[in-house]
């Protein structure tokens, strides 16, 4: 079959943008699947096909598209005040409303919050903060970061050293020093013969511990996990992982840093992914849901001890030298109030924790077919895992191939997922209607018995 000729549109895409995480030079081919607008938890396409968006863009727009509250705080703010920003002492409303709520409903006590852009730049600044609040307390050496392997954590170039995925890491001379990774929590493939969860959870700690010895205690400041694996592929906690982990660092003095990035504002069913899986972190990252992705706007919260070490610095050095343009924009700080308010007000997080189960139930019912390794979910997070068979124990060759197959057979019948590797990521928009549920979840079968067919006569099967 000869290849369709790109429309306009998308020869003008091809010719002036790099595009995140695709093959770039099969894309001047293909072309991008084009995006016109949306409402709830639907989008459209230039071709007219509304479609089901069941990643909530990047894990992001979990209040659905144009919410006409959340567009009304944005026009509001506009109008006021469109652009200030918080250095040198400035301020506005909406920044200090912000960061209130956010001490508020975060489940361990916070003291300051300060305001990025992304994701990454929260990150970065969590280990910035981390060596900054080491050499405050005159320990120069303890600087190392330990993330997990598969955790995501942005791909500014020390987020991207934090995140354990190779293809974040080749060629762009990654990771940089300081930077370690300890095992994937994920039971399924992880687990030896026989070991329970609790047992593989004690293992996995004892691995962390042996790390921090091996490095030497001394010289390892922070532990950074989220708490659902999301970008790895929607890994799940074992039973007693972070009760396990946390007597660790606490024994070595190690904090631990919550990235709350995909999991805050009611997706697992509770406000924060941290309530849900017993963390009690002494600083936490927050973006995509907190302004509902629709504007940009992260933040770190940190409790009081780091609070009194960025005091203490600043004073002794004139000024605590970090911050971004757009950290705080009043516009996003504005639709982040709201965003808070809305999650309040409509009992987002109860929702989710009511849909739950009709959401597990469909991805546990898609685990019996022969091309699902794996089905997992929490709240309205999930995934099937693919995979040659139920063993965990072995993989396709090649990989990543299944998975984006099933994603464009998800794609032909109406349905946006999102394939990692050979997962299949599900995360709706947090205000879907149980029988959108249903209708998102419909087409899987479907989906799942083309992709086998194609894997098998691939020889993948």
């Amino acid at each position: 079959m000869e290849p369709q000729a790109l429309t306009n549109m998308q020869m003008r895409d091809v010719e002036t943008i790099v595009h995140p995480y695709t093959n770039l030079h099969a894309h001047r081919s293909v072309g991008p699947h084009v995006l016109e607008k949306g409402e709830r938890i639907y989008v459209h396409d230039d071709q007219g096909r509304r479609l089901i968006e069941a990643m909530s863009g990047l894990w992001c727009a979990g209040l659905g598209y144009s919410d006409k509250e959340l567009i009304d705080a944005a026009v509001e703010q506009l109008h006021r005040l469109p652009y200030y920003h918080l250095f040198g002492g400035k301020s506005f409303e909406p920044a200090i409303e912000l960061a209130e709520k956010l001490k508020e409903k975060f489940p361990t006590p916070m003291a300051r919050v300060f305001f990025a852009s992304s994701g990454s730049e929260a990150n970065d600044t969590q280990v910035k903060l981390a060596w900054y609040f080491n050499n405050a307390h005159g320990r120069p050496e303890k600087k190392k970061i330990i993330g997990r392997v598969k955790g995501y954590h942005g791909v500014t170039i020390v987020a991207a050293s934090l995140t354990g995925l190779p293809n974040n890491h080749r060629d762009f001379d990654l990771p940089v020093d300081r930077i370690h990774h300890t095992s994937t929590p994920h039971y399924w493939r992880g687990a030896e013969p026989g070991e329970t969860e609790l047992e593989f959870s004690a293992r996995l700690a004892q691995e962390l511990e042996d790390l921090i010895l091996h490095e030497g205690p001394d010289t390892v400041a922070a532990f950074i996990a989220e708490p659902i694996m999301g970008a790895g592929g929607v890994i799940i906690p074992p039973k007693g992982y972070f009760e396990a982990i946390q007597p660790i660092l606490s024994k070595y003095d190690i904090r631990l840093i919550d990235d709350e990035v995909i999991c805050g504002f009611g997706r697992t069913g509770a406000w924060f992914g941290a309530e849900t899986f017993g963390m009690a972190p002494q600083s936490a990252s927050f973006a995509k849901q907190l302004t509902g992705a629709y504007v940009p706007l992260s933040a770190v919260a940190v409790d009081q001890s780091m609070a009194d070490a960025l005091d203490a610095e600043s004073e002794k050095i004139g000024i605590f030298g970090h911050g971004y343009t757009y950290g705080g924009h009043p516009l996003g700080c504005a639709v982040g109030v709201k965003a808070l308010e809305i999650y309040e007000t409509r009992k987002i997080p109860e929702r989710v924790a009511r849909l739950a189960p009709r959401f597990a139930e469909h991805l546990t019912r898609l685990a019996e077919h022969p091309l699902v390794g794996e089905g997992r979910s929490s709240g309205l997070v999930g995934a099937l895992e693919l995979a040659p068979d139920k063993s965990g124990k072995t993989m396709f060759n090649p990989p990543m191939k299944v998975g984006p197959k099933m994603q464009a057979e998800m794609l032909a019948r109406g349905v946006i997922v999102r394939a990692i590797g050979d997962v299949i990521a599900f995360c709706p928009p947090m205000i879907i209607e149980e029988d959108e549920i249903d209708a998102m979840f419909e087409p899987v079968e479907s989906a799942l018995d083309a992709t086998a067919h194609w894997a098998k006569a691939e020889g993948l099967l």
